[in-house]
C-alpha cells in the first residue's frame, strides 16, 4: 500500500495487477487458480470422485479457461440453498487462425480472426503482443510424469503423448498500422471502415534472409517457452494490448484498461470470497465462464452445464439426491455480474433519461422487459437490500426503447438452472474497446455488495 493512498485506491490498484497478468481467459483463470491456491482452496477434477465435507474450500477448472470455486457451508443446501456470483474470463479481441503466417510484399503478417464485439478501430496504431495457451509434445516419460502433475486437470491429453502451458510475450510484436491520411482523406469525416479480412492481420517483420516464414510464430514461442520449435502441436493464440492498467483524470477518479468488461467482475467476485468468513450456513460458489462474448454456447461456457453439474455434486443426499438439488437451486439467488454502459456526455441522446449510471456512484441493476437481463422484482429488491445493508448506492439501467440491447450470462444461467437472478455491473465508458474506461471507486463499493452477500442470515 502506497502512502496516504486510500482503500478504493488500493482495491482499484489489486484490480489492474489482476487485469494485467490476464491478457486471455486461459491466465486469468491461471491467475484465479494461484490466488485460490493460497488461500488453501483444494482443486477437484471433473473425472475423480469427490469427498467434499462442510466447510471445505474447493475449486474446478474447465478447459484453463473456465472455473468454478466454492466454499462448503455448514448446513445442507436443500435447507440454506447457494450464494452464487457469477462472471465471465473473455473479453472482445482478435485472435490466430490456425495457419495464421503469411507474406505479402516483404511483410510477414498474421491472419486474424475478430472474437466478439469488438471496437475494430481501437486495434489500429497501439503496441500490440501475443498471449495464450500452447499443446506442446512429450518427449519422455519423465517429463510426461511431471507435466502431467502439474496439468492434471486435462487427463484426456495423456492419450496424445501431449500438455498444456501458457505464453505471454511482454514486448511489442505486431502492429495493425492505419492508413495515412494523405491516401485517406475522407477518413475523420465518414469513419474509419476495417475489413476484418484485408485490413486486420498486424505485421510480425519483414522478409530477409534469416526469417523462415512459415516456422516464425513456432520460433518465437518456442524460445519463449525454451522448447523446440517441433514439439509445437497447436497454438490458440490472442493479440493483446501492451499498455498497462492505470489511474487517470485530475483526481485519479478513473482507471484506464484493457479487458475492465468483465475481468473487474471476476476481480471483485474473488476478493470478496477470499475476504469474507470462512464459515457460513449457506455454500457460497463462484462461476467465472468463457465464450460468453460469443453467445456462451460452448463446453465452458454459460450454455454449459458447468455449474449445473457441479452444484447437483455438492447437493446430493443418498435419500433423495435429484430433490435436494432442486430444493437447494429453490432456496438460491444468482448474481451475474458484468459491466453496465455508463452515460457518455458526447452521445446522450443514444440514453434513457432516467436511466443515466454514473461512475463512481456505486453497482447498477440492469433491467429488460425481452429477457436480455435476468432481473426482476424480487432479485430486484433483494440485491437493493445489500446495497442499503453495505451502505453502498445503487443505480438502475435500462437501454432505450429503439436501441437494441446486449446480454449476459444471467438469461442463460436463469433459464438453465431456473434460479432467481438478478443481472448487475458497475458502470463504464469505451466499452469493448481495446482500453476501457470505469471509475476508480466503484470497484471496493461493488465489492462491499458482494461480502455483504456472502454474510451469515
Amino acid at each position: 500500500m502506497k502512502k496516504n493512498e486510500k482503500k478504493y485506491q488500493v482495491r482499484s490498484r489489486s484490480l489492474l495487477d489482476f487485469i494485467d497478468k490476464s491478457p486471455t481467459p486461459f491466465h486469468a483463470v491461471k491467475t484465479l487458480k494461484d490466488q485460490l491456491k493460497k488461500a488453501e482452496y483444494v482443486e477437484l477434477y471433473e473425472h475423480e470422485e469427490w469427498k467434499i465435507s462442510a466447510g471445505g474450500q474447493y475449486f474446478v477448472v474447465r478447459n484453463d479457461s473456465s472455473l468454478v470455486a466454492f466454499s462448503v457451508g455448514s448446513k445442507k443446501p436443500h435447507d440454506s440453498g447457494f450464494k452464487i456470483i457469477g462472471a465471465h474470463t473473455d473479453s472482445p479481441n482478435l485472435r490466430l487462425k490456425p495457419n495464421p503466417v503469411y507474406v505479402k510484399n516483404g511483410y510477414v503478417q498474421l491472419g486474424v480472426e475478430v472474437y466478439g464485439g469488438a471496437l475494430l478501430s481501437t486495434w489500429t496504431d497501439r503496441d500490440l503482443s501475443l498471449a495464450g495457451r500452447v499443446i506442446l509434445k512429450v518427449t519422455n516419460e519423465k517429463s510426461s510424469k511431471t507435466v502431467h502433475d502439474k496439468y492434471k486437470s486435462l487427463p484426456s491429453l495423456d492419450n496424445y503423448g501431449c500438455v498444456t502451458r501458457l505464453v505471454k510475450f511482454n514486448r511489442p510484436l505486431l502492429r495493425i498500422p492505419q492508413l495515412a491520411i494523405h491516401l485517406n482523406r475522407s477518413v475523420n469525416e465518414k469513419g474509419l471502415v476495417l475489413n476484418p479480412q484485408k485490413h486486420l492481420p498486424p505485421i510480425l517483420a519483414l522478409v530477409d534472409e534469416k526469417i523462415k516464414t512459415e516456422k516464425i510464430l513456432e520460433e518465437l514461442v518456442a524460445k519463449e517457452l525454451k522448447c523446440k520449435p517441433s514439439d509445437i502441436l497447436s497454438l490458440e493464440l490472442q493479440l493483446y494490448d501492451l499498455q498497462k492498467g492505470s489511474f487517470a483524470g485530475a483526481n485519479d477518479e478513473f482507471i484506464f484498461s484493457s479487458r475492465l468488461d468483465n475481468l473487474a467482475s471476476c476481480h471483485a467476485a474473488l476478493v470478496s470470497l477470499l475476504e469474507s468468513a470462512r464459515k457460513d450456513l449457506a455454500t457460497r460458489v463462484l462461476v467465472f465462464y468463457d465464450n460468453e462474448e460469443v453467445g456462451s454456447v460452448t463446453a465452458q461456457g454459460g450454455s454449459s452445464p458447468f455449474l449445473k453439474d457441479i452444484l447437483e455434486r455438492i447437493s446430493v443426499d443418498e435419500n433423495k439426491p435429484r430433490e435436494a438439488f432442486m430444493r437447494a437451486v429453490a432456496r438460491s439467488l444468482f448474481i451475474s455480474a458484468d459491466m453496465a454502459h455508463g452515460v457518455h456526455p458526447n452521445y446522450l441522446e443514444m440514453h434513457d433519461a432516467n436511466h443515466l449510471p454514473m461512475m463512481n456512484s456505486g453497482p447498477v441493476i440492469k433491467s429488460h422487459s425481452g429477457q436480455k437481463y435476468a432481473t426482476e422484482g424480487v432479485s430486484a429488491l433483494q440485491f437493493e437490500e445489500l446495497c442499503f445493508k453495505a451502505k453502498v448506492p445503487v443505480q438502475n439501467f435500462a437501454i432505450r426503447s429503439d436501441l437494441k440491447c446486449g446480454s449476459t450470462i444471467g438469461p442463460i444461467t436463469a433459464a438453465s438452472l431456473g434460479i432467481r437472478t438478478v443481472d448487475i455491473g458497475t458502470s463504464m465508458l469505451s466499452m469493448h474497446s481495446i482500453r476501457e474506461m470505469a471509475g476508480s471507486k466503484d470497484q471496493e463499493k461493488l465489492v462491499l455488495v458482494f461480502k455483504e452477500f456472502f454474510k451469515s442470515k
